[in-house]
């Protein structure tokens, strides 16, 4: 892993992803929201265009978003490139990305659906006054409108789900490979420390504290189809590497 060469589709996918937030911030001095046209929006969602189910993988919220992403991708995204080669490692990074998005869409087509008892509510919604942080008392919460607001007008953006899938293959791959975690004095083996990863963005997810602004569930939507998609491979291969 501390191989300076970098593949040609983690390279390509590096320099896409900075090109993308450098534009962000350019666009944003000069009034255009970048992320109002590539982030991901709600599938019912009036913003909604698609090519966002692509885009928005390139798209980041912030320094600390795209800095960490991208050093994961290098990191695991390296090592899983010269494990598969880049037309399966492509495919699996995509895969992945939109299965993160189909089960973020999914939780809030389930949560949009409690509220107004179908998933596809902009037709019985007075978007325009959500929009406008206006909403009728009588028929919703402040915080179910809240949740009606954020679905529909907030975009997601991030590789995040992507890299989640990157985690979990790599975890599979090589389970015995040690980790340098941040905050702890001795590298972890990769076979516990993802699971444990994964455990607490379910956790969180589950608990939605108010405030918090991460799509967890598109984090598991990545993970879930990377397990998957792992084990469809191995079962057609023999690739079994893993360090000892």
């Amino acid at each position: 892993m501390n191989n300076i060469n970098i593949p040609p589709v983690v390279k390509n996918l590096l320099i896409i992803n900075v090109l993308f937030f450098i534009a962000t911030y350019v666009l944003e001095t000069k009034g255009i929201d970048l992320a109002a046209y590539l982030g991901a929006f709600y599938f019912d969602s009036p913003n909604f265009k698609i090519w966002q189910p692509i885009t928005y993988m390139f798209m980041h919220g912030g320094f600390t978003h795209i800095l960490f992403n991208m050093f994961a991708l290098y990191s695991f995204g390296s090592v899983l490139e010269a494990h598969w080669g880049p037309k399966r490692f492509i495919n699996f990074y995509l895969i992945t990305g939109l299965g993160a998005l189909a089960l973020q869409w999914g939780v809030q087509a389930y949560e949009i659906y409690q509220i107004t008892g179908t998933p596809v509510a902009h037709q019985v919604l007075s978007l325009a006054s959500l929009e406008q942080g206006q909403y009728n008392p009588s028929l919703y919460s402040a915080s179910q409108a809240s949740t009606l607001f954020g679905t529909y007008f907030g975009p997601m953006v991030g590789a995040s789900g992507a890299i989640f899938g990157l985690l979990v293959a790599f975890g599979m791959l090589y389970p015995n490979a040690e980790l340098y975690i941040m905050f702890i004095p001795v590298p972890v083996k990769a076979k516990y420390i993802i699971p444990v990863y994964i455990l607490i963005e379910l956790s969180l997810g589950v608990a939605q504290f108010q405030g918090d602004s991460i799509a967890h569930y598109a984090h598991l939507g990545g993970a879930l189809l990377g397990f998957i998609l792992v084990k469809l491979w191995k079962n057609k291969n023999t690739f079994y590497d893993y360090y000892d």
